[in-house]
Parts: C-alpha cells; structure tokens; sequence
C-alpha cells in the first residue's frame, strides 16, 4: 500500500474537494446566532442562494443532508394518501421514491434502466391519463449521481403544461446545483432541493429548498405531518436573517464564501468549466475503450461519469487498487450497478490538473488490475482540454 504524503485525491462525486477559501471561512470562532454579526451573515446567504437557484422566490436553509431536503419538499406541499410520479433513473430517484412511500405518499414510478433520464413524453402521456387530476406532484431527479445521467428537467415542465395539468414540480438538484446549469424560476419548478456537499464546494450538513409561490400556497393546505422541516416555521425568522432553531453557523461561515467563489467566476463560466472536464473525461473513457453508464449523448452528466467494467471485472476490486497505490477514492457503484461501475467526480473546486491528476490515477490502476484497456485515455483527455480533438479528427478524415 502506498503511504500517503499528500492530501488524499477524493474524486467521489460528493462530498467533493473542499477549496482552501471555504475551510478558511469555516475556520472562524462561533458567533452568537441571535446578534446582529449573524443576521447579516443570514440575509446574506439566503440572498446569495437565490443567484445561485436562478430564482426570485424563497429559499430555505436547513441544517441537514440532501434527504432532509427531500422529505422537507414532501411534506410541506403534499398530504397523506396523495398520489406522486417519480421516474426511475438511478439509486437517488429510488430513494426518493421509498421516502416518499414511507411518508404515506401513494407513489407511481415510472419504470428506467438507470441508463437514461426522466422521459417527458411518458411523464406527459401519463398526466394527460389523468383526467380527474389525482396526480399532486412530479418529481424528477435533475442529476442522477449514481449513474451521470442528467435529465431534461425544461422538456418534463413543458411535457406538464402541455397535458394542462396542475400538479406540482419537484427537482433534485444535489448532484447539479453549482455545476450544471439549472434555473428554477424560467423551467417552472415549484420545489427544488439542494444540498451543500457537491457543487457548492461546502462539507455536507446543508440543505435546502427553493420555492415557488405555487408551493408556498399549497402549503397552506397540505396534512403531511413536520414540525423541523416546516417552510413557515424558517419564514418569519428568515425574514430577518435569522433561523427558528440553532444554524449550523460555521457551515454557513463556509456557504457565504462558496457562493462569493461561484458569483465571482459567474455562473454560465462554472457551467461551461464543468461542460469541459466532463468532455474530456468522456474522451478518455471512449479511449480506454471502457463504455459510459448513460448511453444518451444529451444527457451526458457534467458533474460526473460513471464507467461500466468489462465483463468479467469487478470495479470494487478496481477501485480498491486504485485507492490502495495511488491513495485516490472514486465512487462505488450503487445499488442496481453496485460493482459494474465506478464513477469519477468532475464537480465543484476543481481545475484541469486535478482531473489529469485524476485520470492518470484510473489509468495506471486499470493497468495494474488487469482490466483490458487502451493507454490513451489520458492524451486523449489533454487533447480535449486544449481543443485538440476536433483538429486531430479533422485531420484524420482528411
């Protein structure tokens, strides 16, 4: 086993790389959450993820991981016995789905093979189905971290107002807030959950929701039982910049510098940064020879890529030689896909030596684990990078 002399490479798609300002921020003595040094620290942030979000509406800060902001989006706009539809695109969106089931939510899943996204057509056909409008709510998963596959979260919003169907929007943007472009506002989403530990470049306890005034009104109406999770406990408080219950301040000390770090670079070039080391990623992989999960080209993720092995090879038996010479954690395959994939992060603080740094790693262990490959994904990756692969395919075709 190599001894580690340097910080450990966590190219898992979450929880990412923490940047040196952000643990610089953290890195502060505690403050008294009720005085007048955190209340600003708290308009702060609650304005700051409203750029973030792409939205005007209300967002809400809990202190929790991404699933606290699943049930929260529940709970707050449905009742008990309310019928959802979910979409089975990977392990996250079967989570969601057995949460929901065991909120008391009746729950149609639309069937996948964790190899595509959310399909706006069936997604459509089955609301129009649905005369008596007995559907409440659609939930999608935007990102699907366990598979990289990015769902079309527009094309699902314009396949619901085109069935004239009044049910709510719900969207997971765990995997994709701060990576992937994503705007709650103009695609029509009425609740959308994030969560601190990817793109936002923070450590996870963090979440959130982003609300519409569609899903505020529901509110008002809805017999899920929440007490923590509850949207008009956080409102009067928030108003002000405080919260109903103790913050986790330190975190949002961090939260407050990560959307300074994302602003500053503007949001449509961490998109585009994001786009570029998840085509070269793909590069490399197509030159291994090895076959990217999402078989999609359109819904290729940016965040992350998940790589299916070669029959007959294990990708934890992978990963552990990988981890074990090279001291670097890729992310395991999950549930349906649980030793068949492995999956590189490309998100969040993250530049172009990392991911070279990154793809050297994979393809040194698939040499050393005796996975079959081509040695080229590496220079096919910096030809990415560097804008070379269009000339050298230009220049073959010649």
């Amino acid at each position: 086993m190599t001894t580690a002399t340097a910080r450990h490479f966590l190219q898992i798609p979450g929880p990412t790389n923490v940047p040196d300002r952000v643990l610089r921020a953290i890195d502060r003595p505690t403050i008294d959450h009720r005085g007048p040094e955190f209340q600003k620290l708290g308009r702060e942030v609650l304005e700051g993820m409203k750029a973030v979000f792409q939205t005007k509406g209300a967002v809400v800060i809990y202190p929790a991981s991404g699933t606290g902001a699943w049930e929260a989006a529940l709970v707050n706009t449905l009742s008990p016995g309310d019928k959802v539809l979910m979409a089975e695109t990977g392990h996250f969106a079967t989570l969601w789905h057995r949460l929901a089931k065991r909120l008391g939510l009746e729950v149609e899943f639309i069937p996948g093979d964790w190899r595509r996204g959310a399909p706006a057509d069936q997604v459509g056909q089955r609301l129009k189905e649905d005369k008596g409008h007995a559907l409440k709510a659609v939930c999608v998963v935007h990102n699907e971290t366990s598979t990289g596959v990015t769902s079309n979260i527009a094309a699902v919003r314009k396949a619901i107002d085109a069935a004239g169907h009044p049910a709510l929007y719900l969207v997971d943007t765990i995997s994709s807030l701060g990576s992937i472009d994503y705007r709650h506002d103009e695609w029509g989403v009425d609740v959308t959950v994030g969560g601190s530990q990817k793109g936002l470049m923070l450590p996870p306890g963090l979440s959130f929701n982003a609300i519409s005034a569609k899903a505020l009104k529901a509110s008002e109406t809805a017999k899920l039982p929440r007490a923590y999770w509850d949207w008009a406990d956080m409102a009067g408080p928030n108003k002000t910049g405080f919260f109903p219950y103790t913050p986790a301040t330190n975190l949002l000390y961090g939260l407050k510098e990560a959307i300074a770090m994302l602003l500053e670079e503007g949001l449509a070039q961490v998109f585009a940064r994001h786009a570029k080391f998840g085509a070269a990623t793909r590069a490399a992989v197509q030159a291994w020879g090895l076959e990217n999960l999402c078989v999609n080209p359109a819904e290729y993720s940016n965040s992350l890529t998940a790589i299916l092995m070669p029959q007959g090879h294990d990708a934890d038996a992978f990963r552990k030689v990988v981890l074990d010479n090279f001291d670097m954690s890729l992310g395991q395959g999950l549930g349906k896909v649980s030793g068949k994939v492995f999956r590189i992060g490309h998100l969040g603080g993250f530049n172009e030596l990392m991911l070279m740094g990154t793809l050297a790693g994979v393809e040194m262990g698939l040499h050393l684990a005796g996975v079959p490959h081509r040695q080229a994904g590496v220079a096919a990756a910096m030809d990415s990078l560097a804008g070379r692969a269009g000339a050298k395919a230009k220049s073959a075709a010649e």
